[in-house]
């Protein structure tokens, strides 16, 4: 009992020893559901489905889920009874306490499955979410789900792209992920319409240019991408990055604070390699989680930058942020300027 892993689960299911109790919850929602279904598939096996596979919703009754669960398999040894996404800490006190005993006595003949595909529940230590994780561990297995790693989820796509009938090179991956993100569900769907998109052309290989020209880039990639644009000094591309943001009615604050992130991603950066330390090193103590590209991006647009540029464009930055909360000056007014101005700073320090 307690705290499983997926290679875990995956040998229980195909022993065929499962517990009575399952916890399955954490941040990567796709294979949340993935893990989920694998399970309840395992525990309601194939003698009448009907009858043996209770699906519930998260706001049940608690009596009405008790039954279920004390209720005998219909002509077979076991039975599953599953609930998405129960509401833990809504319960008043009465029907939390019916859930902690019914996970400490449930019959052998059922397998309860707790699943979390969409809610991200939680709490302080000694909350009800706690003490429910606690008794689960007591009295089943939890397996919790977090984000995978870029490495990770670049072979699960090239895996996927595979079985489709296409391939997903590791340069059209890493922009994938770029542009996506690190969601499985969203990265699915993505990858679904490239395949669909490459065999409707009569090809297999998923280029860089399919990538570019169908996945939709969000704030932050398309205010990355303006930054790249701003350091080579591309004020073409630069400003019509900054429109298409301005088209699709992104607030002013939201993209300024992209593009501060994208420079303080470049100081801290800055700061490690002074230090003699490696470019990786910001991953202690920033949010850079399944976002390396973010530091790798950075490293390469400080070759055109001195330390000097870079203060000048952080300076800039505070002024624009200033000028967006107490000017009254019109915000795209506020943003073009920025731009022309970390234009001239980025020129300047590339010549000089």
């Amino acid at each position: 009992m307690g705290r499983i892993s997926e290679k875990e689960l995956d040998g229980q299911i195909k022993a065929g020893g499962l517990s009575t109790l399952y916890v399955v919850a954490g941040e990567e929602k796709f294979m949340v559901r993935q893990a989920a279904r694998r399970l309840m598939d395992a525990a309601a096996g194939e003698v009448f489905p009907e009858f043996n596979r209770n699906e519930l919703g998260g706001g049940c009754e608690m009596d009405a889920l008790v039954d279920a669960c004390t209720a005998l398999p219909f002509m077979a040894e076991h039975k599953c009874v599953a609930v998405q996404d129960m509401e833990i800490q809504e319960r008043d006190q009465g029907d939390f306490d019916k859930l902690l005993a019914l996970m400490e006595d449930l019959p052998e003949t059922t397998t309860l499955v707790l699943w979390f595909p969409t809610a991200s529940p939680g709490g302080k230590p000694g909350s009800k979410w706690a003490k429910f994780l606690q008794k689960a561990e007591k009295c089943g297995h939890v397996l919790m789900l977090g984000k995978r790693p870029p490495e990770e989820l670049r072979a699960l796509l090239e895996k996927q792209a595979k079985k489709a009938g296409c391939t997903l090179p590791a340069r059209s991956g890493r922009l994938l992920l770029e542009y996506a993100g690190t969601d499985l569900n969203r990265l699915t769907g993505e990858l679904e319409k490239l395949c669909a998109y490459t065999l409707g052309r009569g090809g297999a290989e998923i280029t860089p240019g399919a990538v570019e020209e169908l996945v939709p880039k969000g704030t932050e990639v398309t205010v990355f991408l303006m930054v790249d644009a701003l350091v080579e000094g591309n004020y073409q591309r630069a400003y019509g990055l900054l429109e298409q943001l301005f088209v699709q009615k992104e607030k002013p604050t939201m993209i300024l604070a992209a593009l501060s992130t994208a420079y303080v991603d470049m100081y801290r950066v800055l700061g490690a390699l002074d230090s003699g330390l490696p470019v990786a090193a910001p991953m202690e103590y920033g949010d850079y989680k399944g976002k390396d590209f973010r530091l790798r991006r950075a490293q390469k647009n400080l070759r055109r930058l001195s330390a000097p540029v870079l203060h000048r464009c952080l300076g800039l930055l505070l002024e624009a942020d200033l000028a967006l909360k107490g000017s009254r000056l019109p915000e795209r007014l506020i943003l073009d300027s920025l731009v022309a101005r970390l234009l001239v700073a980025c020129t300047q320090g590339a010549q000089g």
